[in-house]
């Protein structure tokens, strides 16, 4: 209570402090900061909608805007920073030149900044645009959105360092398991693969086919927060994890952040933060959900009118999240600490015979009936890795402390069974894992859904070694054991 009085007293002249005083109050008074802030980054309208298969039909309409969202937490001892960006996916080297930038700016060591992308399939491309997209383009100057990315990026953690305050934290899990579906199927008959043979998965294998037999995978159904609330109880953040795929229903043509920036708007109207200055900042991260999405192909098909689904994935999860946040107990300090570790994967190779192939498919007649329909697209994305994507990458992990909460990054699009084995494997009380961040390296299935085949595992679409998640499963939870 003493602390709480001395800090009240305090708080009208915090800021007119400069940012290094409001640390040393903090470290004396082993009291908690926070601060959140947004900003626009929504394209210009013509921008390639990135996100489909099918070309990149231009922007002529914004139906909502997109943001970079940022939460600031500072216990005197440590501070550290998520950003979470409305993007398909962003290349590392935009991240890494942002963090360069912030560091300038705020002195927040990189590595004490967790950025990632919600993976909302109706923006534009932050890893480069046409043939370059989602290919190795190291040294490759920045295009125009890239460089307003990395600007409005920066200008988000700058706000929310500005609006650093005393703060209490709490976090809780809700479970939401309605709109999380494995989209991996088994089938009784093996199907066609783009390379020419037969795999026992298929992708979104629809309403009809009799073919199905069972979901590839689990599911995590889990809906974690952290609630961040000023010392009188007003609303700072709510930085939210759920492990589904963009819910979608978007026309082509329109920009949309997609369920993602309507749970923060609902989650905001539910706690009663929507008339507030400094403004509530509502943030929905991407977990684990590289083989989840909201489509249920083992019940009936239902019909949506264009963002009707969002709208219901984004109430249901707001309102369990509000069910949860009513009672939480909050602490005014706790420990913080962050760790990166960059670790090098070996990326995947085609035998002879596969490359052979490959050469053989793209000779074809463009209009020649082909053994699977994405056949000649897969046929070059083979040829493309083995002539331009390196032997070896590195990769970024990330670990974050916060109080008993583990929070892990992966720069991939990552499947709900690597999610549900950190949370086992954490020496932490809560873990939740943030997946397409620090960078963007494709699908991560692990060593047994590389065997069954399917979209996420085809060679182009995932990147690196098979037995990746293994390695790096066995990185985090080491990483989690050092800062607990």
């Amino acid at each position: 209570m003493k602390n709480y009085i001395i800090i009240k007293k305090y708080f009208l002249f915090l800021v007119f402090l400069p940012l290094s005083c409001i640390t040393l109050l903090a470290q004396e008074q082993k009291v908690l900061l926070a601060g959140a802030s947004m900003s626009n980054i929504t394209p210009d309208l013509g921008s390639g909608i990135v996100g489909n298969f099918g070309g990149n039909p231009p922007a002529q309409y914004i139906h909502d805007e997109l943001h970079a969202k940022t939460l600031v937490l500072d216990n005197g001892e440590k501070r550290i920073a998520f950003v979470v960006v409305d993007n398909i996916s962003i290349a590392r080297e935009v991240f890494d030149e942002a963090k360069r930038n912030i560091f300038q700016e705020t002195k927040i060591a990189p590595e004490n900044i967790l950025m990632s992308t919600t993976h909302t399939h109706s923006s534009v491309s932050g890893t480069w645009t046409g043939s370059r997209r989602h290919w190795w383009n190291e040294g490759l100057p920045f295009d125009k959105y890239q460089l307003f990315l990395i600007k409005r990026i920066t200008d988000a953690v700058r706000n929310a360092v500005t609006n650093l305050e005393p703060a209490k934290i709490a976090w809780g899990v809700g479970s939401v398991p309605q709109h999380v579906y494995n989209r991996r199927w088994i089938m009784k008959e093996k199907v066609r693969s783009p390379f020419g043979g037969y795999e026992k998965v298929k992708m979104n294998p629809g309403f009809n086919n009799d073919n199905k037999l069972k979901p590839a995978g689990p599911t995590d159904p889990d809906v974690a927060f952290i609630s961040v609330q000023s010392l009188d109880g007003r609303p700072i953040s709510i930085f939210a994890n759920y492990s589904t795929h963009y819910a979608g229903g978007v026309p082509k043509n329109d920009i949309s952040a997609d369920y993602f920036s309507v749970f923060a708007d609902r989650i905001q109207q539910l706690i009663g933060a929507d008339r507030q200055f400094p403004h509530f900042v509502g943030i929905m991260s991407n977990g684990t959900s590289g083989d989840i999405n909201t489509v249920n192909y083992g019940g009936v098909q239902r019909r949506y009118e264009p963002y009707e689904k969002m709208k219901v994935v984004a109430e249901d999860l707001a309102q369990e999240v509000y069910r949860v946040y009513k009672d939480l107990e909050y602490r005014t300090w706790i420990p913080l600490d962050a760790i990166q570790k960059e670790v090098r994967l070996k990326t995947r190779t085609s035998t002879e015979k596969q490359i052979a192939r490959a050469k053989q498919v793209l000779k074809r007649p463009k209009d020649k009936e082909y053994w699977h329909v994405h056949e000649r697209s897969y046929a070059n994305r083979l040829l493309r890795m083995e002539a331009e994507y390196p032997r070896d990458i590195n990769i970024i992990l990330q670990a974050y402390r916060i109080g008993d909460l583990g929070v892990s990054s992966l720069p991939f699009e990552v499947f709900a069974e690597t999610g549900l084995e950190l949370k086992k494997k954490s020496p932490f009380k809560t873990t939740f894992t943030i997946g397409l961040a620090n960078g963007s390296y494709g699908y991560l299935p692990p060593p047994e859904q590389h065997k069954l085949g399917g979209y996420e595992t085809w060679i182009g679409t995932s990147k690196v070694q098979e037995d990746a998640t293994v390695i790096l499963v066995d990185e985090l939870v080491k990483m989690f054991i050092e800062i607990k």
